[in-house]
């Protein structure tokens, strides 16, 4: 991006554009698995099909489109994503299985019921089946039986929190997992799950080109956190924001009710704070947003424990939103622990804060009432709301016209207010987070009036 439009404060609020620079290198096709030979069965319907020509720009300033044509190379664009008029597998043959890996989000049934639904009814496949508990679903060991997804065994589970077929965290081998698909006969793998899981799914495909495998693998970006590159959003988040902005309304209640009171609420957001950014942003309750990609102090005069005081001398209370993964440098370890996954286990934020602000208000005698709320699996486990429904039935379906197509390695995703084919090796290349700069973060400093909550 051009140095003006990559600092305008009022670029779109979740980062659309999502800083991808002039210079960085990603990969915009699609690997196929061999030539589209076949009639689509949508051919028999009015409908408009997608080229594979059809292209969607990853930059919408014209700024940053010129000076690649200045360049004379070609802007960056992603594959439109769609209905094709040719597809790669045989409807009647196909075999395709759908696999929830990582933590709950709301959504995943929807996004399940619709791979079933379009695969059923919109190509007349038969064979679906659910891989139970994540990927160790594949390994013989686990002894997990599949579950047959029909459209009666999926018609209602939208209305379920979670996921029917079950989570699992951590690595499972990658040469026993490729063995099971092929013992299936599976033609098509359906990953839906987050970044470590897309890592997973890149090696999946790596093992299946070394065996000369025909098995299309197809992703579907979940992450409650909002973090995925390449992805402007996330299925879930929308519900998300949603139930935090429901605990911050709580906690604001609970705040005014008291003298000196502090509403303190916690929601996820390991190295992302979009979900605390948001739901503050959405709400005016709020007096202090802390995520992880902006650093506080606590003590001090710029300290957040110092102009907690101030504001609570002023007004007699105060809201504070933290995000799970913010000031980590107070709550961690000098032991660093990992989950099953290889992710760093987090230090209690939310409880540090909580004990600090006591003890500091206690050292000045002064009274000070703490009301702390967590409801972070609560959010996670709730089923997902109108706008985020209508989301997971667009990514499913989407994520079913590509599979057929035969492309493989790669994600659907929202960018630019349009669905696209993206690579597993470019959504993996780093991590989303607010930027600072952005006209989000500024939302959010105009709601609070915030300081920088820092010393110098």
């Amino acid at each position: 991006m051009t140095k003006d439009t990559a600092k305008n404060p009022y670029d779109q609020m979740l980062c659309t554009i999502d800083e991808i620079g002039e210079d960085e290198e990603i990969l915009s096709e699609i690997t196929t698995l061999g030539p589209a030979k076949i009639k689509s069965p949508y051919a028999q319907r009015d409908i408009y099909f997608v080229r594979d020509e059809d292209r969607v720009l990853a930059h919408v300033s014209y700024e940053t489109v010129k000076a690649f044509l200045t360049r004379g190379e070609e802007p960056l664009s992603f594959e439109y994503a769609g209905p094709r008029e040719y597809i790669y597998f045989d409807p009647s043959k196909v075999k395709a299985a759908v696999v929830t890996c990582g933590g709950l989000c709301p959504g995943i049934n929807d996004v399940i019921r619709a791979i079933v639904m379009t695969l059923h009814y919109g190509y007349g496949t038969r064979s679906i089946f659910g891989i139970r508990y994540g990927l160790r679903g594949f390994i013989p060991d686990y002894g997990l039986p599949v579950m047959e997804l029909t459209p009666q065994a999926v018609e209602k589970i939208h209305e379920l929190g979670g996921t029917i077929l079950g989570s699992s965290r951590g690595p499972q081998p990658i040469d026993e997992i490729v063995d099971t698909l092929d013992r299936m006969n599976c033609s098509i793998l359906f990953i839906i799950g987050g970044d470590g899981t897309f890592r997973a799914g890149q090696k999946i495909v790596e093992e299946i080109e070394r065996r000369g495998l025909k098995i299309s693998v197809v992703a579907i970006p979940k992450t409650i956190d909002n973090d995925i590159y390449l992805v402007s959003k996330t299925f879930g988040f929308d519900t998300a924001v949603e139930m935090a902005c429901q605990a911050i309304r709580s906690a604001h209640t609970e705040a005014v009710g008291a003298p000196n009171c502090i509403g303190l609420v916690k929601v996820m957001g390991r190295h992302s704070g979009f979900i605390a950014a948001a739901a503050t942003a959405a709400l005016r309750e709020v007096n202090f947003c802390l995520i992880p990609e902006s650093d506080f102090d606590l003590e001090g005069e710029g300290g957040l424990l110092n102009v907690l005081r101030r504001r609570l001398e002023a007004r007699g209370h105060a809201v504070i939103v933290v995000a799970e993964g913010a000031g980590q440098k107070y709550v961690m370890g000098d032991k660093v622990e990992k989950d099953p996954s290889g992710n760093i286990k987090l230090g209690d934020i939310g409880g540090f804060l909580k004990g600090k602000i006591k003890e500091y208000f206690d050292s000045l005698n002064m009274d000070c009432f703490i009301r702390y709320i967590d409801p972070s699996y609560i959010i996670r486990s709730v089923p997902a709301n109108v706008d985020d429904r209508l989301y997971c039935a667009n990514l499913g379906q989407n994520a079913v016209h590509a599979a057929m197509a035969g492309k493989t390695g790669m994600l659907v995703s929202l960018w630019n207010d349009r669905y696209v084919h993206i690579p597993l090796a470019s959504a993996t290349k780093k991590r989303k987070q607010v930027d600072l700069n952005s006209r989000l973060w500024l939302s959010v400093l105009e709601s609070t009036g915030q300081p920088p909550l820092k010393n110098s």
